[in-house]
């Protein structure tokens, strides 16, 4: 019997575009990254006008933007705007003073993925553009709830194509919130007090009238975002 090689996968190196207020704020944050094998840092960019030429070039796979950039504090989420709307762009997160709610209901509406408080460390930084470089979505639980306050408790659920849309029953439109929510098939059965078999069943009509086989795809429709919902964790699976 011959011996047979397998080659260990290569992960996909992350490249990122980082859009600070300040180069000072840029180098520090390129530099921690940098040593991370996981991430290539691209040149950063300071000039407003110079960010869509910048993500067109260099193609990145996540673009970090300051909410506040040349003294505009608004600046950040126009330049999110504009880069979420090239055609197959890449991945946002919003660099953000703070995590209030205003700001943080803007950079997802202004297209982001993710969004990231200077008052958090840059390890959870670097797990932020991770996760967002692969499709999910960062925001924490009080983040989470401001999205839910903002697009209220009760949401029309509608297919991407509406003239499909299937109403869903109260039943499974609270399975959906619980999606949402970021809550396993076990917390969704404990909060509305059905066994996670029931859960279970449920969950499989909203993603056959939905149309999608993931759950995280699931909370897309809740909030209107281009991506999933996560609450710091990355993970996929109606089953979870």
């Amino acid at each position: 019997m011959s011996d047979t090689n397998i080659s260990p996968s290569i992960p996909q190196i992350v490249r990122v575009l980082v859009v600070e207020s300040t180069r000072l704020g840029s180098e520090f944050i390129g530099t921690f990254l940098h040593h991370d094998e996981r991430f290539q840092v691209l040149d950063a960019i300071l000039c407003p006008t110079g960010i869509r030429a910048a993500v067109i070039k260099e193609k990145p796979s996540v673009v970090l933007i300051s909410a506040d950039i040349g003294g505009n504090p608004r600046r950040g989420f126009q330049a999110a705007r504009e880069v979420h709307a090239l055609h197959a762009g890449p991945a946002i997160v919003m660099l953000l003073e703070s995590s209030e709610r205003d700001p943080v209901v803007e950079a997802f509406r202004s297209g982001a993925r993710g969004v990231f408080s200077r008052s958090e460390s840059l390890r959870s930084l670097a797990r932020c553009i991770h996760c967002v470089s692969q499709g999910q979505i960062w925001a924490n639980s009080k983040e989470l709830g401001y999205l839910l306050e903002a697009f209220g408790q009760t949401v029309a659920i509608s297919t991407i194509d509406r003239r499909d849309a299937v109403p869903l029953s109260r039943r499974e439109g609270e399975m959906l919130q619980c999606v949402a929510e970021g809550l396993s098939n076990r917390e969704i059965a404990q909060r509305l007090g059905l066994s996670e078999h029931t859960v279970k069943n449920y969950l499989f009509r909203v993603s056959n009238k939905l149309g999608v086989s993931k759950r995280v795809k699931m909370a897309r429709y809740v909030y209107g975002l281009a991506g999933t919902v996560r609450d710091e964790s990355c993970t996929e699976g109606v089953d979870s």
